[in-house]
């Protein structure tokens, strides 16, 4: 089965000094980097998906210091860059088509924030088709929300999404492996 590495939204807004970072940011972007490790040692494309906001004062607008993507990424030029401005990497993007250019099966979800845009796309990559996706556990996080923790938020949606939307998978399975 064809896979792709999906990253949503892992730019540099979340790092920014002063602003808040997401939850065990350390250890996600470890994580993430081994993923891309993995997905290069076999020839798995890679795709980071970049939000986009209209607002020109936003730190996600295009051009803005956290707009880029975060510069610990193991990222190189011929990785896919898909920006998007909605919650839905589907929605008004390339990525669709992409994906079936590419005769991509699974795609492998990581990446920012849990609840809003990864809970967003999980779903639409359903509705579009891809049924047996892998999500990986701590290579995705999220900010301390006003009614449940980031840990609180990332749990309840793990429950809601495995088994339905999407296989959660340990890190473990991706490392040092062929």
């Amino acid at each position: 089965m064809k896979q792709a590495l999906i990253i949503i939204d892992i730019q540099e807004a979340f790092f920014l000094e002063g602003q808040p970072h997401l939850w065990n940011n350390e250890v996600l972007i470890k994580h993430i980097n081994t993923l891309i490790t993995w997905a290069r040692h076999n020839a798995v494309p890679i795709i980071f998906i970049q939000h986009t906001d209209a607002d020109k004062d936003d730190d996600f607008a295009f051009g803005q210091p956290g707009w880029e993507l975060y510069h610990g990424l193991s990222r190189q030029a011929e990785d896919k860059v898909i920006q998007k401005t909605t919650w839905d990497a589907f929605y008004q993007t390339e990525l669709g088509i992409y994906l079936q250019q590419q005769s991509i099966e699974q795609l492998i979800f990581a990446g920012a924030q849990t609840e809003f845009c990864l809970d967003t796309t999980i779903r639409s990559a359903f509705s579009h088709g891809y049924h047996r996706n892998l999500l990986i556990a701590d290579a995705h996080s999220t900010l301390d929300g006003s009614v449940l923790t980031a840990p609180q938020i990332i749990q309840h949606h793990e429950s809601i999404w495995h088994h339905r939307f999407v296989e959660i998978q340990p890190i473990i399975e991706f490392q040092n492996a062929d």
